[in-house]
């Protein structure tokens, strides 16, 4: 495993370096605009990295280890997303497109896994196990295409998105180790394939994601967390947890737009992170990230894997302070900064 991990960071390396070259030589520039954190043109693809050196790690895994086929055509599924990306299909075909990737992929993965609805009640302390049979194929599509459009939404400053990556698929690796093979080489395929470009932009981006990227990484993060709740219910809500600063600021940010009659699609500078970065710095908002996803999100992530009767307790207590900093820094409410 360490040499299919240490191969896949290598390819991706490689492919970046690759790539960032095709795009100075061809001039095809990620240019500034007033989301931005460049002040430079800089060469843009790098999202296509990741893609080139998963689809590398896949085809490694399909000749290398005993496969769950279902489970890997599920993870091809985000191909189709990556290509979306590259075309650039127009918005509203472009989500229909996006539901039918997701669908495609949950009927592969057999349905929304069976839910842990924990109950941490003085006189019973039950988890109850739920299966939502059909319902769980609506639930399971709006979830992954949720997952894709966050991602997407939030990949501005490209360090933050690809280390959300890196410390999502990484995390739900240290799970799947001990529980499923082919889950837990998928997840190190990933956080390689992602490492590869972090390398890249650390500590300034040389490189941007691009239009394929950041969605091809939000739905295979989405797949990768159902197959883990598929080995361990839990880990759907340590999944949740692991993926918070994502999730509560694009939630919190789309709901304050909606809530208050703005433009709810479309680029904006309103989200947690990007009023964070223009006030503070990039690489200050950038170890943040890393300082929240390690010392509040990872130790309440194994908390909850340890003690799933508090399952639901430990997703509300790792999302209150980042509703607070969401609140703090007036996320969606326009473009001005706090």
């Amino acid at each position: 495993m360490l040499l299919h991990f240490i191969l896949i960071l290598f390819v991706s390396i490689a492919l970046t370096g690759v790539i960032r070259f095709y795009a100075l030589s061809n001039n095809v520039l990620d240019v500034p605009n007033q989301c931005s954190y460049h002040s430079m043109p800089i060469p843009s693809g790098g999202g296509l990295a990741i893609v080139l050196a998963f689809s590398v790690a896949m085809g490694l895994i399909f000749f290398s280890i005993p496969c769950n086929i279902n489970a890997l055509v599920a993870l091809s599924s985000a191909l189709l997303v990556a290509a979306i990306g590259y075309a650039h299909v127009p918005t509203c075909w472009r989500f229909l497109a996006h539901v039918l990737v997701a669908l495609f992929a949950l009927l592969f993965l057999n349905g929304l896994p069976k839910l842990l609805l924990p109950m941490p009640i003085d006189w019973f302390f039950k988890r109850w196990i739920v299966d939502l049979g059909w319902l769980g194929y609506l639930l399971g599509t709006l979830l992954l295409v949720w997952f894709l459009n966050l991602f997407n939404s939030m990949d501005d400053a490209d360090e933050i998105a690809v280390s959300e990556s890196v410390f999502v698929s990484g995390s739900l690796a240290g799970y799947l180790y001990y529980l499923d093979q082919f889950s837990f080489v998928v997840a190190i395929s990933l956080v390689a394939a992602s490492l590869g470009v972090l390398l890249w932009n650390w500590p300034k981006a040389k490189i941007s994601m691009g239009d394929v990227g950041g969605r091809f990484l939000g739905l295979l993060l989405g797949i990768l967390i159902l197959m883990a709740t598929q080995q361990a219910a839990v880990l759907l809500y340590c999944g949740f947890i692991l993926f918070g600063i994502f999730l509560v600021d694009s939630t919190y940010t789309l709901l304050y737009r909606v809530l208050s009659g703005q433009k709810w699609y479309g680029d904006r500078c309103s989200h947690t992170y990007q009023r964070a970065v223009k006030q503070y710095g990039h690489l200050k908002i950038l170890l943040a990230c890393w300082a929240i996803n390690l010392f509040w999100l990872l130790p309440i992530s194994l908390l909850v894997f340890l003690h799933p009767r508090y399952a639901l307790l430990g997703l509300l207590w790792a999302y209150f302070p980042l509703l607070l900093l969401a609140y703090r820094f007036k996320a969606g409410q326009g473009d001005r900064i706090a």
